[in-house]
């Protein structure tokens, strides 16, 4: 039986391995285990840094190591940093070009039981705006190992954003910032996603494969892979756990309204907060089941 693992157990592996570099630090506001930190806590904690529930204050910290040479990964929660530090994340981090690697966990409605206050389903579009940011959302606990190592490479701010359910791993694909993976050729029309939502969408039951793809990296797009397949298809459902508006959904439909326009829809949260369930349940509930996602591919493509 193959083992599920989420993503941010994928980060904490992927961070321990990084302190090998002098260089890279930690910092969390007081949730170590939910962010999977603390093996990096407990082997390196000269260079580990708890800062309490003052996220604002880690960020302008993160933003001062990194401008001193640091590698510095701040984590907690993806309903506190984005939507509590976006002061500091775009002052101190982003207007500066810091080279500060934000990762959020409990993302999106797979949160679950947590309920509305703890899901974050507005991040991504509170960040997408500021210049020079990077958005990552990886689709299974190996990308996010391949992601946490690419990011530690990657010259300026990166937000990494990470959840909390287990799920099953993707087919595998090589992983590298701003190129988005080809899961599974197909016709008719092509669905575009990100993060562990992916398993719904290649659970969806239907009579045909549609053309799949795994965008990782909702900043910067990778444009070219994205017309290609949507230039054969002319059908596109983009896919996230998120609010449809300012997240992947938008990033599609902006790109797709200037360089080729086609029938798009969207499955994702609209306009309305969580509650609290187990992650399938509220994935059925709000219309991101795979149920759900493939009731959408053929109405799409009886446009």
């Amino acid at each position: 039986m193959v083992e599920q693992k989420s993503t941010r157990q994928g980060y904490g592996k992927a961070l321990l391995e990084l302190g090998k570099n002098k260089k890279v630090i930690a910092l969390c506001a007081d949730l170590n285990e939910s962010t999977q930190v603390t093996h990096f806590a407990q082997k390196y904690p000269s260079r580990f840094f708890q800062c309490g529930v003052a996220e604002q204050n880690m960020i302008s910290m993160a933003a001062g190591f990194a401008l001193e040479g640091f590698i510095p990964f701040a984590s907690s929660f993806g309903v506190f940093l984005p939507m509590r530090c976006l002061d500091q994340i775009r002052m101190s981090v982003c207007y500066n070009k810091a080279n500060v690697k934000l990762v959020a966990t409990h993302c999106g409605l797979s949160t679950g039981a947590d309920g509305a206050s703890h899901q974050a389903l507005e991040d991504v579009a509170a960040l997408r705006s500021l210049p020079g940011m990077t958005i990552i959302e990886p689709g299974d606990y190996e990308q996010a190992v391949q992601a946490t190592r690419a990011i530690a490479k990657h010259k300026g701010p990166v937000y990494l954003r990470l959840h909390r359910t287990k799920s099953l791993p993707l087919p595998k694909c090589s992983f590298k910032i701003g190129k988005a993976q080809l899961l599974q050729k197909g016709t008719k029309v092509t669905v575009i996603g990100s993060g562990p939502i992916l398993n719904e969408v290649l659970n969806a039951k239907l009579n045909f494969k549609p053309e799949i793809i795994n965008c990782h990296t909702i900043k910067p797009l990778d444009t070219k892979t994205i017309l290609r397949s949507v230039t054969k298809t002319n059908k596109v459902l983009v896919v996230q756990d998120h609010q449809v508006s300012g997240g992947l959904c938008s990033a599609i439909a902006e790109l797709l309204s200037v360089q080729h326009p086609c029938k798009v829809d969207f499955v994702g949260v609209s306009d309305t907060f969580g509650e609290s369930g187990q992650p399938g349940e509220l994935w059925d509930k709000y219309g991101l089941s795979a149920t759900h996602i493939s009731q959408k591919i053929l109405k799409l493509c009886k446009k």
